[in-house]
């Protein structure tokens, strides 16, 4: 018996419950209180933000975990468009005291101080919090800030890391470019953008449930910028199952052969996509798009 995919959708098209909501909360002012709390980090100039599916709100229900960013401006990584500007730059900037291994210890301590030993694993780029009655899981990154110099005196500003194991050596991310851009395509696709991404990230977890392994091997968040990719027009349609239909196709179609995925860029437009040191490539994508139109049943 086929299913009612548009009533699958339409469920899977709304965000976390309240009860989750709640807890997601519980969670993030709980670290910030973490935070204000350290001796060691009350006088840096630091900011506590949210970030990724739940700051994006493209969460799903029963994956309503809590990413964390903190992020320290009294240290920078720069990043040069050519040498002049590196030698002009380096001529009025000092190398900083305070190292990124530093600030990631002491995040570390004030997380144990309020959670305790047995609640905080360090992992490799990110500390994770178990969750309980109460909140959810919550996984907390620190930052220096990136900057992305155009010019002498202008640049973009971003977020970067150091992973523990240096594999790779930096980890740079757009949290608030990323933020800002899905507000503006939900704007301009009448809400349907970010309910979309639900619906195929919650498509995705089902698939990988059954064990479909390319669903298993498929980042939530490639699954965002994937449908970011796709043209406003295909949010256009009134149900869900013909807007996945028409999202699905264009990616599919545009993932045969890089020449006409390789300026696709992440949600933020400040990395691509299918270039540089991504841990995916275009032919998985195109994999599980492919993997994705055959379990609905699509013609």
């Amino acid at each position: 018996m086929s299913r009612d995919w548009e009533s699958i959708f339409t469920t899977w098209a709304q965000g976390p419950s309240e009860t989750e909501k709640t807890k997601a909360e519980n969670a993030e002012r709980q670290i910030r209180e973490a935070i204000a709390a350290s001796p060691k980090l009350q006088n840096r100039n630091i900011v506590v933000f949210t970030q990724g599916s739940y700051r994006n709100r493209v969460n799903v229900r029963k994956d309503s975990d809590v990413d964390i960013g903190i992020l320290c401006y009294d240290t920078f990584f720069p990043e040069y468009p050519d040498d002049n500007v590196k030698m002009m730059l380096e001529q009025t900037l000092a190398s900083s005291t305070y190292t990124y291994q530093t600030f990631k210890n002491e995040i570390e301590e004030a997380l144990v101080a309020r959670f305790g030993r047995a609640s905080v694993k360090r992992g490799n780029k990110a500390f994770d919090i178990k969750e309980n009655s109460y909140r959810v899981e919550a996984d907390v990154a620190a930052f220096f800030e990136h900057r992305r110099y155009t010019s002498s005196t202008d640049y973009i500003s971003g977020v970067e890391m150091i992973p523990d194991d240096l594999k790779p050596l930096r980890v740079r991310n757009w949290p608030e470019q990323h933020y800002r851009n899905g507000v503006y395509k939900n704007d301009n696709t009448y809400r349907r953008f970010k309910r979309i991404v639900r619906v195929l990230k919650s498509l995705s977890n089902e698939m990988a449930e059954e064990g479909i392994a390319i669903a298993k091997q498929t980042p939530s968040f490639l699954t965002e910028c994937l449908v970011w990719n796709a043209p406003a027009s295909s949010f256009s349609y009134e149900s869900y199952k013909s807007m996945l239909r028409n999202v699905l196709a264009h990616l599919f179609n545009n993932t045969i052969a890089i020449k006409n995925c390789s300026e696709w860029g992440e949600v933020s437009e400040l990395k691509y996509l299918f270039r540089g040191s991504q841990p995916w490539t275009y032919q998985q994508a195109h994999n599980f798009i492919s993997a994705a139109w055959d379990y609905v049943g699509y013609e």
